[in-house]
């Protein structure tokens, strides 16, 4: 069931109240726009009556599905949520809870770190997924039976997946080491930016701390204008951009025209002037707030980001 009216919404939703759990899934494109794009919400109740919800109706109000995402008598269940959680905060401001992840479970019932989806159903149900629409534009309309069909799947067999890890941890003794697990994502600062962080993600070659500095203040700069003009950061500026303008720290406008893929008029105009200036302000800073590269560790959660 594709569900285009407001009518309808309400109506499935308030089906829905009662339920002690619900399973939910979007798709969503993310290649052209720093925030993901909500193109459809999937959620089934325990009885496996779904439906498929599309935010794109002009004028369709999500309150709806809003107060079941909070209802916290309600049990949300996600396969690698991580991603599907974040487009809500951003849309509400709101964390999504009480939740469960199958992903988590999974790990935690010895099927592996970061298990798919695909594999975690086979695996637990038997049945195959058939994953041919996984990568179709979801933001063109109309979408096709086999789309539908496609998303509808992801929170029905989701259901089985539920109840089978629910029961292996209870069986095991393990429940309270998924929710520990989930404290992060239930943690309303997993899915805001910290900008002093954000130049970690870039590969350097000459991790010192003074070009460390540069770096880090200039992949703040790019994540904020991403976010600000709501597009890829590499399409602000790439990040070997980044990493040799903190290499080479220039001080003019002709020593920034030598950086890789910088533009003459880029670096000539005000972009120009203001990196010039980020760069002059990091170097002068004290070097006791520099900063240092560390061993980098992995959490589980954070390698895997939606692998539906």
């Amino acid at each position: 069931m594709l569900i285009t009216e407001q009518e309808s919404l309400k109506a499935f939703c308030d089906q829905l109240r009662g339920e002690k759990f619900i399973t939910i899934d979007t798709e969503f494109l993310r290649e052209k726009t720093y925030y993901p794009k909500l193109c459809l919400i999937q959620i089934s109740g325990a009885d496996g009556k779904a439906a498929a919800i599309d935010p794109l109706i002009e004028g369709l109000d999500l309150q709806p599905v809003y107060e079941l995402l909070f209802n916290s008598d309600i049990l949300k269940v996600f396969h690698a949520g991580r991603q599907d959680l974040e487009i809500f905060f951003n849309l509400t401001g709101k964390v999504v809870t009480p939740i469960f992840d199958t992903q988590i479970a999974a790990m935690v019932c010895g099927y592996g770190d970061s298990v798919g989806y695909e594999s975690l159903v086979k695996n637990v149900t038997g049945q195959q997924v058939d994953k041919s629409s996984q990568f179709t534009d979801w933001s063109r309309r109309p979408l096709s039976d086999k789309q539908l069909s496609y998303a509808l799947g992801d929170v029905t067999y989701l259901i089985d997946v539920y109840k089978s890890l629910a029961k292996q941890l209870d069986e095991k003794g393990r429940t309270s080491w998924v929710l520990e697990e989930e404290e992060i994502l239930a943690n309303p600062k997993t899915y805001e930016v910290d900008f002093d962080l954000c130049w970690k993600r870039i590969k350097i070659r000459t991790p010192k701390p003074k070009t460390l500095v540069v770096l880090r203040a200039l992949a703040a700069w790019r994540e904020q204008e991403a976010q600000r003009r709501n597009m890829p950061k590499n399409w602000v500026m790439r990040d070997e951009t980044l990493a040799d303008m903190a290499a080479q720290a220039p001080k003019d406008v002709k020593a920034l025209q030598r950086i890789r893929n910088m533009s003459g008029d880029v670096a000539a105009g005000p972009v120009g002037k203001k990196l010039l200036k980020l760069i002059k302000e990091a170097i002068s800073s004290s070097p006791d707030s520099w900063p240092r590269l560390e061993k980098k560790v992995l959490h589980p959660l954070l390698i895997c980001l939606d692998c539906f």
